[in-house]
């Protein structure tokens, strides 16, 4: 008998997130992960290392929620924002019996990670508008608990409007939880709706350090959320999740020097972006650039498969879209540093 079917049904049949280090690709411009260029210099104190660290680093929780301003009782520190997902579900979902509502295009963690569960998926495609249809996720909430809305969206870059987001809210009160996936909100900080807790305690928001703080190697993120919903994801989650050298690190990356060079990096990125942004437009295989509000673009090109070749021939490694639900010829390019957005541009000319 094969070990594998030893396994769970659902483990047996599923497809693991594609992501790109899974993918790989041979080349030396790597802009199909969504990671910063640097990361900066960090001291580590290694006379800790031979104690379990805290579940929940007093020095991270602190910082973080003064940085996000909440109280350190809203706030989860977990091992990455894809940690938190699993918490999420794990804690909210009877596998077998409940579902969570996801709106496609979207991030692919939110769907594996019901998957792994045992959990329903019910996918409310984005309107035409690239919004998430409320009026139809509404009427799925029965047998739902949680709704996963990215925003900015990976990898689409748009942005959850806030009146939708209400009345999604209001209608979810006492039946689902709302998650709003904010891995990308240093890009565009007056964005978040994280002003929005105090208001509705249905409301949960993902963070992460791995993208404007460049520290996408160090998996840590924050879940965002009321002392209620924190409290019950205590519960579920592993004993010492956050290693002792991430928690310093983590820490060092939130003081007063870590969170300049952080707005340092997003001022550059955005700047590095609107440039390309505007060179795309300009170009003739360019068909469309959409949201520019992460550290990346997605752009819809006339011969997408071609250019993505072109650009793996050159060695840039990009991440193409092409089989995900209305993005046909559609690539991500990631903001990297001046050097590689120019080698981009550079393959792109060689075609006019």
């Amino acid at each position: 008998m094969s070990i594998t079917l030893l396994a769970r049904k659902q483990v047996q049949a599923l497809t693991p997130y594609q992501s790109a280090r899974r993918i790989g690709g041979q080349g030396h411009i790597w802009l199909n992960a969504n990671e910063a260029a640097e990361c900066g210099t960090y001291e580590l104190d290694c006379t800790r290392l031979n104690r379990y660290p805290e579940c929940q680093p007093p020095q991270v929780v602190n910082a973080y929620a003064a940085y996000a301003g909440v109280s350190p009782e809203q706030l989860l520190v977990t091992r990455g924002g894809d940690e938190g997902i699993e918490l999420l579900i794990r804690t909210f979902c009877e596998p077998g019996q409940d579902n969570i509502v996801i709106c496609s295009p979207t991030y692919g963690m939110y769907a594996i990670s019901a998957e792994t569960n045992g959990v329903g998926i019910i996918d409310v495609p984005l309107n035409a508008k690239r919004q998430p249809d409320v009026d139809a996720i509404i009427d799925k909430l029965d047998n739902t608990k949680l709704i996963f809305l990215c925003s900015p969206n990976n990898p689409t870059g748009d942005l959850v409007d806030s009146s939708d987001l209400c009345r999604l809210l209001d209608a979810a009160r006492d039946r689902a939880l709302v998650v709003v996936d904010e891995a990308y909100i240093e890009f565009c900080p007056e964005f978040s709706q994280a002003r929005l807790l105090a208001d509705y305690p249905q409301l949960v928001i993902i963070r992460t350090l791995s993208k404007a703080f460049g520290l996408a190697g160090l998996r840590c993120g924050f879940t965002l959320a009321t002392p209620e919903v924190i409290g019950l994801l205590l519960k579920v989650i592993p004993p010492y999740p956050i290693p002792e050298p991430v928690a310093q690190i983590a820490a060092q990356a939130l003081n007063e020097q870590g969170l300049a060079l952080m707005h340092t990096r997003v001022a550059e990125i955005n700047q590095l972006k609107h440039t390309l942004g505007e060179h795309l437009r300009a170009h003739p295989q360019v068909q469309d650039v959409f949201a520019a509000n992460g550290n990346y673009l997605l752009v819809r090109f006339s011969q997408g498969a071609a250019l993505f070749a072109r650009m793996a021939k050159a060695g840039i490694i990009l991440r193409d879209f092409a089989n995900r639900p209305g993005l046909a010829d559609c690539i991500r390019i990631t903001i990297g540093t001046q050097t590689e957005m120019d080698a981009v541009l550079e393959v792109l000319q060689q075609e006019q």
